[in-house]
């Protein structure tokens, strides 16, 4: 299936042209129709499978453009309201729309101007309620969709989103989409929706099939000397690398920016300036963002064709949250992730969950990743233009030099771009990858006691208590590759 066949206004078509969108996701092929037919839903699919094009085009599409605002989009984050208002801003910009994104901690005037010439407001409820009931707005939207209700009901917005629906107009086409659905979220269904039509993304379709996902076994110590060695290997234009603690986003940002490499962390105990400034520049030209889940959740940026998983997360969920951040608008992506013998149990439930296979692979040696260094080099060399200056400087060169050694002595400038760092083998071949996969799969009960011993730092965690899990963040915390990881470099440098 193609967007055509949806059979949106030409500016919108247009729109998804130039976004490079070809095909649309299960819950856009989904949800449009039954949008477009006027139908209320309840749409349960994960962050990153395509929900903000799945309700954003429809209602584009059905907008008369009568200067009042037509539709209210709410969600539970400023970052959020701030990506997909971009996001439905850039779908319908041929249209000549305007979006507000409304969140606290921002002017209210200049919010209530934004307002006024807006087509479409994003909201959080905090911020959007202290509006309806100061009188400060007068709306009466034809459209209100609920994006993240799950996590609107964690932050304790749940009584929040039941009294703005007394603001809201009786004849509107609601919309709900939540990546879960607890008990107090069918509820709030059954009050704000009217016979809706509920969409399931099944497990089998959340993982993207434009993201080919793969995985590499180290022992704990050689976390940082991989997720270097990869890096340097695969070169990404632009990548995310997910931590589970703010503590290892901030060593991890700094040990890299070490390296050479531009990156920047995100986390939640950043000021708001702070972290919108770094969004900002990940979008624009920074090539690696260091995050936590909370920080990323509702990023929104198209170009990102890398995702690391430093640690495996808790549970698939968040796992397809993050590889979600990649192969988007119909692009390819990669998703890697680094994990530990002790972890692969926990890979293997996320594998089963998401229903899509991880690829084992072997970290690249130190010569094979020269050797791909230097095929990139002589093909940059072999594309590179000729310009008159340097036929200038090179004819001034030949007055002292054969162009042998001129070309030897500029190789030599070019050096340090060759350099890898770290040992020459990194990680766990096919052959013990294979053993230790058979182990985890054969293994009844060996989780309890790696365990009692507070060693295991798997996946599985998600089963056990917050006590457990505060544990193993500190496991995280003090583990020898937090310790050692970046010093090891340092003094073989």
């Amino acid at each position: 299936m193609t967007f055509t066949e949806f059979n949106l206004r030409n500016e919108l078509a247009k729109a998804i042209e130039t976004a490079g969108f070809k095909e649309p996701s299960p819950i856009q092929e989904q949800a449009i129709p039954i949008v477009l037919a006027g139908k209320d839903v309840v749409g349960q699919a994960q962050t990153g499978t395509g929900k903000t094009a799945a309700f954003g085009l429809p209602i584009l599409n059905k907008l008369e453009l009568d200067g009042s605002v037509e539709a209210v989009v709410i969600v539970p984050t400023r970052e959020l309201a701030n990506q997909v208002s971009d996001e439905i801003f850039r779908f319908g910009k041929f249209l000549g729309i305007t979006t507000a994104a409304v969140y606290g901690g921002s002017s209210y005037s200049r919010q209530l101007k934004h307002i006024e010439k807006a087509s479409v407001v994003v909201a959080t409820p905090g911020r959007f309620l202290d509006l309806l009931r100061g009188g400060k707005i007068d709306i009466a939207p034809k459209y209100v969709v609920l994006d993240e209700a799950d996590e609107m009901l964690d932050m304790g917005f749940l009584d929040d989103i039941k009294e703005i629906f007394t603001f809201m107009p009786s004849d509107r086409q609601t919309l709900l989409f939540s990546a879960t659905m607890p008990q107090a979220i069918k509820d709030l269904a059954k009050r704000i929706l009217i016979d809706p039509e509920f969409i399931t993304i099944t497990k089998n379709e959340m993982a993207n099939a434009n993201i080919t996902q793969s995985f590499y076994v180290v022992e704990e110590y050689e976390r940082d000397e991989a997720l270097i060695r990869l890096l340097d290997f695969k070169n990404p234009s632009k990548a995310i690398i997910f931590c589970r603690m703010k503590v290892e986003v901030d060593r991890i940002t700094t040990m890299l920016v070490s390296q050479g490499y531009a990156a920047k962390g995100l986390h939640g105990d950043m000021e708001q300036r702070q972290r919108e400034e770094t969004i900002r520049a990940f979008k624009r030209n920074l090539e690696i963002l260091v995050a936590t889940d909370v920080a990323a959740r509702g990023l929104d940026v198209n170009d990102v064709s890398h995702v690391f998983n430093y640690h495996l997360p808790f549970d698939s969920e968040s796992y397809v949250h993050r590889i979600g951040r990649t192969g988007r608008a119909g692009k390819e992506g990669l998703a890697v992730s680094i994990v530990t013998p002790a972890e692969f149990r926990g890979l293997l439930k996320i594998q089963k969950a998401v229903g899509s296979k991880l690829t084992a692979k072997e970290i690249p040696s130190v010569h094979e990743v020269k050797g791909k260094k230097n095929n990139e080099l002589l093909e940059k060399i072999e594309k590179a233009d000729v310009s008159e200056t340097v036929i200038e400087l090179v004819d001034k060169l030949k007055e002292e030099y054969d162009l042998s050694t001129i070309a030897y002595k500029l190789a030599t400038l070019l050096e340090d771009e060759l350099k890898i760092a770290g040992n020459e083998k990194i990680g766990k071949n096919m052959s013990e990858i294979s053993k230790i996969e058979s182990r985890a799969k054969n293994d009844r009960g060996g989780d309890r006691g790696r365990r009692s011993r507070g060693g295991y730092r798997g996946g599985n965690r998600s089963r056990n208590s917050s006590s457990s899990r505060n544990g193993g963040d500190r496991g995280g915390r003090n583990s020898s590759s937090s310790r050692n990881g970046g010093g090891d470099r340092n003094r073989r440098r």
